[in-house]
């Protein structure tokens, strides 16, 4: 029992502080946001949405993500970087698509709508928006990967850019949300049974010989992301890859995710998690 109470005790001073430091040093929010709805997609898929019951929602950008607390966990005491999916300025809410990988994640499946979730965002630095319209931007996702690119989509939709989507997936099963994809730009897929789409990986789909894109946007598996930075040098396409390396603090400040690049070593979570492949030492 005794243990058990110093965990809770340092697990609330981390909290403690995070706070202090967010407030002190950087233009984040400690925000208690209010689940509005709770919908499993399949068996490891979960789609969370919130809002600020309080006022409006800070300002996001495609790319960024969030630092979720893990409430009534005896055993989880850090909280779990989630992709912002969507942000919906009209209904102030936010979107989390959620794999379960373990008890933390899990743990959020038990959330309800009116119950609290607290997040810390937005963090780290976002993926490069087109700079015209003429710009023909290639967004490719595998798996949980697909979540940021949904955000980024609608972005570019609103700017006047409907760009192309390649998402793949082990299975059609795995595939998520395509009609939301579907709205705001060209959706190709990749299945690895071939039950939808083409058969094989993203690397391998038809669309990459057929057309010309100016810009690309990854996020996925680091071996399909390598992959893809390796074609889009190959044919001389600037690249940006959203890294998932494992965060704990979200601020820069515990070293977890720490990645070398061509500049030095760096934490990903602060000067990332979007980077452009030719910093990267792949």
């Amino acid at each position: 029992m005794k243990n058990v109470g110093t965990l809770y005790m340092f697990r609330y001073f981390l909290y403690l502080c995070t706070a202090i430091y967010i407030i002190m040093y950087m233009r984040k929010y400690v925000l208690d946001l209010r689940v509005t709805s709770v919908e499993p997609l399949s068996e490891r898929y979960l789609l969370l949405a919130a809002t600020d019951p309080t006022g409006l929602l800070p300002e996001m950008k495609p790319g960024q993500f969030a630092q979720l607390r893990i409430d009534d966990s005896k055993e989880t005491f850090l909280r779990r970087p989630i992709s912002l999916h969507y942000v919906d300025y009209e209904k102030n809410e936010v979107g989390f698509l959620i794999q379960k990988v373990g008890k933390g994640t899990a743990s959020l499946w038990e959330k309800r709508p009116g119950s609290t979730l607290n997040a810390i965002l937005p963090l780290g630095k976002g993926f490069t928006m087109p700079e015209s319209k003429e710009q023909k931007f290639l967004l490719v996702g595998g798996g949980v990967g697909i979540a940021p690119l949904l955000f980024m989509g609608e972005a570019m939709l609103r700017m006047g850019v409907r760009p192309t989507f390649l998402l793949g997936a082990r299975s059609k099963s795995d595939l998520l949300r395509l009609d939301a994809y579907r709205a705001c730009g060209t959706v190709y897929v990749t299945t690895e049974d071939g039950s939808e789409g083409e058969k094989g990986f993203v690397t391998q789909h038809s669309i990459l010989q057929r057309e010309k894109f100016d810009d690309i946007a990854v996020c996925g598996p680091k071996p399909m992301m390598m992959a893809m930075a390796r074609y889009a040098r190959g044919a001389q396409i600037p690249c940006e890859v959203s890294l998932e390396n494992v965060m704990a603090c979200g601020l820069g400040a515990c070293l977890c995710c720490v990645e070398e690049t061509k500049d030095g070593n760096v934490c990903v979570c602060k000067e990332g998690p979007v980077f452009d492949v030719e910093k990267l030492n792949w």
